[in-house]
């Protein structure tokens, strides 16, 4: 059992602890993501589609170099943890996409539901990892990752309004 009573507050030191492993497994993700974007960007029909895909790989860039700066600011630098959930998206996004047989249109509204679910999850990432900032009394670092939410949240906007061209 754990003898931490939920209403207890955290220590400090348990929450940076607990701040830097996240901020690693989405520096992780995000690694990932600039690797395999551009192959699902080649895998899409639909010239709308490449591009937002190829926005996308912008955005992370500047996430991770926001990143970078975040562990300079907090004076640690990135440890590789697993980030095996975002990766097994997007192994099944490479999958579901893969099927020659499948209309362009098909295809590409299976690259866009698995970018959407990819921007929702960094968007509750960043909003966890800003509130956990905020009680480290980081501001400069909340700032930092409230960037990075809002990219996430503007390239959800751009891909639902794709999505809708295709109905």
């Amino acid at each position: 059992m754990n003898d931490r009573n939920p209403g207890q507050p955290i220590s400090q030191q348990d929450l940076q602890q607990f701040f830097i492993s996240h901020l690693n497994r989405i520096y992780c993700a995000k690694s990932q993501l600039v690797e395999k974007l551009p192959e699902i960007g080649s895998r899409s029909y639909y010239v709308d589609l490449k591009q937002a895909i190829d926005e996308t790989v912008e955005i992370v860039l500047n996430q991770i170099s926001r990143m970078k700066d975040i562990y300079i600011m907090l004076d640690t630098f990135y440890q590789p943890e697993s980030c095996v959930g975002l990766i097994g998206i997007l192994d099944e996004a490479f999958q579901s996409i893969g099927n020659p047989q499948d209309g362009a249109a098909l295809r590409d509204l299976s690259i866009l539901f698995y970018m959407q679910n990819i921007e929702s999850i960094e968007m509750a990432s960043f909003k966890m990892m800003i509130y956990v900032a905020d009680k480290l009394e980081r501001p400069d670092v909340a700032q930092l990752l409230l960037e990075c939410y809002d990219e996430a949240k503007e390239d959800k906007i751009l891909l639902k309004a794709i999505t809708t061209n295709y109905f």
